[in-house]
């Protein structure tokens, strides 16, 4: 059975678009309010009066502030250190939240029949001022820090734990394959289908050693950073899938179609692409009376890989889609969901004698390989 989470259907709209921040923001001013005045008692009778129309300015124009700011500017600017282009929206925005928050004082003051400075005890000299700089700016630039601190300080402890999670997810990932594919049965109908070859045909059965122990000195050797380069990985497809071929009947047709791609400084999690290569050697149909059959089409354009892969089933096996391979399809989604997080499409179609994944994954360049930590 599939994981699934569970919210009362009441709540989830509560939660969606995040209702829960308007009390917040009604709680926080109320609190500056009540230290302002000194005493909440007082601060809450207020709110029945014409202040209560420069405290609805502050909460509307400086929760605007603060969101524009989270949703817009940091993922667009900050987060892509584009820094000069981020102060000065950022300062841009600030100064207009706090502009039109200054007007409260004056709409508030127009409502009761006073002035500015009798209602607030501003001198007419500093009555169009004195609001904005030292009420209104102040406040603004307090809450929009404030927010964006606990902002930063969340995405990097979701992004300290993310790592954490997929250094172990990939570990455990690795620790599987290694045990399906090095498992005695594989080695041997590899060793031994290369046996033959060599009194058959030696020079293919030289060829099929040297890509056999590519294969392996990848596994072993090569997976242990984070990301690799593009093309290492499609070389690793096709080391695996002409190894498979050895060891598949005659009644077999495979096509693939991963010549003629050039990853450059494309970079790729390692073992991604293997688990459904993998899965449609594993599972594809043993007919005798017709023929079983496997394609594979990898497609780059730019940053956009394009992963399909599809294989002929036998209709009495029905496929159980959590659990189908080596390593199950809940792990693969699983690394996705952790390595490429809004960035990866897959669908999965199972239909009466055929089995297709299509994969569409945005990729990254290259940088300097970490190589991952090991536990003690």
């Amino acid at each position: 059975m599939q994981a699934f989470s569970y919210r009362p259907s009441g709540q989830s709209w509560f939660y969606t678009y995040k209702l829960y921040h308007i009390p917040f923001w009604f709680v926080y001013h109320f609190t500056w309010w009540s230290i302002t005045i000194g005493n909440p008692f007082a601060a809450a009778s207020n709110l029945y009066s014409p202040y209560f129309i420069k405290f609805l300015f502050y909460v509307i124009f400086q929760a605007i502030a603060v969101y524009f700011n989270l949703y817009y500017l940091i993922p667009k600017y900050l987060e892509k250190s584009r820094f000069a282009e981020y102060i000065i929206y950022l300062a841009i925005t600030i100064l207009c939240a706090a502009s039109l928050i200054a007007t409260g004082y004056h709409i508030s003051a127009f409502l009761s029949g006073q002035t500015v400075s009798q209602m607030y005890g501003f001198t007419d000299r500093n009555s169009f001022s004195y609001p904005f700089l030292v009420n209104s700016l102040p406040s603004t630039v307090a809450s929009t820090t404030l927010a964006m601190s606990i902002k930063l300080a969340k995405n990097w402890l979701q992004t300290q734990r993310r790592q954490q999670i997929l250094e172990k997810e990939k570990l455990e990932t690795e620790l599987k394959f290694l045990k399906n594919q090095f498992n005695p049965h594989y080695l041997f109908n590899t060793i031994n289908s290369i046996f033959f070859l060599i009194h058959k045909n030696p020079d293919r059965a030289s060829a099929s050693l040297a890509k056999f122990s590519e294969l392996l000195r990848y596994q072993l050797y090569e997976c242990n950073d984070l990301q690799i380069s593009l093309d290492k990985e499609i070389g690793y497809l096709e080391n695996f899938i002409e190894l498979e071929k050895l060891r598949q009947n005659s009644n077999m047709d495979i096509t693939v179609g991963l010549n003629h791609i050039h990853g450059g400084d494309t970079a790729i999690a390692p073992f991604i692409l293997m688990t459904f290569v993998e899965n449609a050697f594993k599972h594809v149909s043993k007919h005798t009376d017709k023929p079983n059959w496997i394609k594979i089409h990898l497609a780059l354009q730019g940053e956009q890989l394009d992963l399909t892969v599809s294989n002929s089933t036998a209709p009495d096996e029905p496929v159980n889609l959590p659990y189908y391979g080596g390593i199950g399809l809940e792990n693969v989604q699983r690394r996705l969901d952790l390595i490429y997080p809004g960035k990866y499409k897959l669908d999965i179609e199972n239909k009466a004698g055929n089995f297709e994944i299509r994969l569409r994954l945005h990729l990254t360049e290259l940088v300097q390989l970490r190589p991952m930590q090991k536990t003690a």
